[in-house]
């Protein structure tokens, strides 16, 4: 089982990585796609912010 900030860690990773897929898919118009990145990009989101990490910075997308 991974520690907390290994968790963190993965997820922080895993955001990025969705983003980056997300702004790929809006700008290919993959409406279908974004919209499954988008339910993603919500959990880690909570995730992340749970986990108290400051999205502020990071948090390409805003949604």
């Amino acid at each position: 089982m991974p520690s907390g900030i290994e968790a963190t860690r993965q997820a922080l990773d895993d955001f990025r990585k969705i983003q980056e897929y997300m702004l790929s898919a809006k700008k290919e118009n993959a409406t279908e796609t974004y919209a499954k990145l988008k339910k993603e990009y919500h959990t880690l989101k909570a995730l992340l912010n749970v986990s108290g990490v400051n999205l502020t910075e990071i948090d390409e997308i805003k949604e």
